[in-house]
């Protein structure tokens, strides 16, 4: 299921966290050449990606809501 991003945190390894409108978080990662988000890396970046869609396989499955 497609969901949209509603915020950002960090985990407790200082990697970005997308928090979806659905309550589950997903990492968004930028870790080149594999993973190339270059816009996680500023706010404004971040920022502009807010409403973006991701794909969200914990609602595919049914997953009870992430909690920080």
């Amino acid at each position: 299921m497609e969901q949209p991003i509603s915020g950002y945190h960090k985990d407790e390894e200082n990697d970005w966290v997308a928090e979806l409108s659905c309550g589950h978080f997903q990492h968004v990662r930028h870790k080149p050449p594999f993973i190339n988000r270059s816009w996680v890396i500023t706010k404004a970046g971040r920022n502009a990606m807010l409403g973006h869609i991701l794909p969200c396989k914990k609602c595919d499955l049914g997953a009870p809501s992430d909690s920080i």
